[in-house]
């Protein structure tokens, strides 16, 4: 279970990456809100891994714990994701603080006949649609942008452009990243509508295009007979590869409602099963997303949200341990950081 960006400090190589040394997502985060109400990742550790405002040490921790370092070159979410499931990256993804090269977004336009784009620039996304929406239904032009990720994101106004409109130019723009060996992590479908006069952005249908990763233990548990179950955008970090079953979620609260009935074994898997999937029996892998503390919160500077949305996530963690069979682990851990 990945706690998407809720890293614990700064990495000996954060200068190569302009970050600083005093990063450290969830400390920072219970220092804002005076601390955090988490009892149950409490009675596992986490108090105990460092000093954590208003999370306390115990002296008989349910759970082992500790700090990790990635040995990959890198800090996003497909470098954090790919090394979990067992690739160290030894070189790191382009990143574009200037927005996209010319050539690059010419190419996009030809291929994709939309005419032009507008943006190309790094922006945070809720203000960047807000900023352009008017452009955008005026030209029908896609909003193009980055962050300090390796990320080429679309946005659309799925009233005014089509949603698999908008998925086949995410495919097209993944083809020509692929093909011009541009190095781009993830191409992400970034679809909204204007909902009582303002833009907003609807998450359920959020796509991420990544790389294709190399070999991954995602494979070896699919090729053995077990089942990889993908909740949230894990289908989409992985590209598919080494997936059995998958099912996008719109919310934490969605993803970790989902992960308890996976652990229930109550998710109907012939709905979210894949076509080319062989039945098998042997284990399954659950692997999920919580992907609000970063893309609500982290990247929106709002260390108030994250820290509500750490706690909430806490509430389930006991019901997900109270399910387990003796023969199952649960692994909750963070991809990267992205301090609010």
């Amino acid at each position: 279970m990945v706690i998407d960006s809720m890293g614990i400090g700064a990495m000996p190589d954060c200068r190569e990456f302009n970050d600083t040394e005093k990063c450290n997502t969830l400390r920072n985060v219970c220092e804002f809100n005076k601390g955090l109400n988490v009892p149950n990742m409490q009675k596992m550790g986490l108090g105990n891994i460092q000093e954590f405002k208003g999370i306390e040490k115990t002296e008989t921790p349910i759970a082992d714990y500790g700090t990790m370092q990635e040995k990959s070159k890198g800090k996003d979410t497909t470098t954090g994701h790919w090394e979990m499931a067992g690739i160290v990256s030894e070189k790191p993804f382009a990143t574009f603080p200037d927005g996209f090269p010319d050539e690059l977004i010419q190419e996009f336009i030809e291929e994709t006949n939309c005419g032009g784009v507008l943006a190309n620039c790094p922006a945070s996304g809720t203000a960047i649609i807000e900023k352009l929406n008017d452009e955008h239904h005026s030209t029908k032009f896609p909003i193009v942008y980055t962050s300090a990720d390796s990320v080429y994101q679309i946005a659309v106004d799925t009233d005014l452009i089509p949603l698999e409109t908008l998925y086949e130019w995410c495919e097209k723009a993944r083809e020509i990243l692929d093909n011009g060996n541009w190095n781009v992590s993830r191409v992400i479908a970034r679809p909204y509508k204007i909902i009582d006069g303002k833009p907003v952005r609807i998450s359920k249908d959020r796509r991420d295009y990544s790389m294709k990763p190399s070999h991954t233990v995602l494979d070896d548990v699919k090729n053995s007979g077990g089942r990889v179950i993908g909740i949230g955008k894990i289908e989409d970090i992985f590209s598919k590869s080494g997936i059995t079953h998958a099912i996008h979620t719109g919310s934490n609260k969605e993803g970790l409602e989902l992960t308890l009935k996976a652990v229930k074994n109550e998710l109907d898997l012939e709905k979210i099963a894949y076509s080319d999937y062989k039945n098998g029996k042997n284990g399954d892998f659950i692997f999920t997303n919580l992907v609000d503390t970063d893309m609500l919160f982290g990247h929106r500077n709002d260390a108030e949200g994250y820290g509500k949305a750490i706690e909430e996530i806490d509430t389930y963690v006991d019901d997900i341990m109270d399910n387990m069979s003796d023969n199952d682990l649960l692994i909750i851990t963070a991809d990267h950081g992205c301090d609010p």
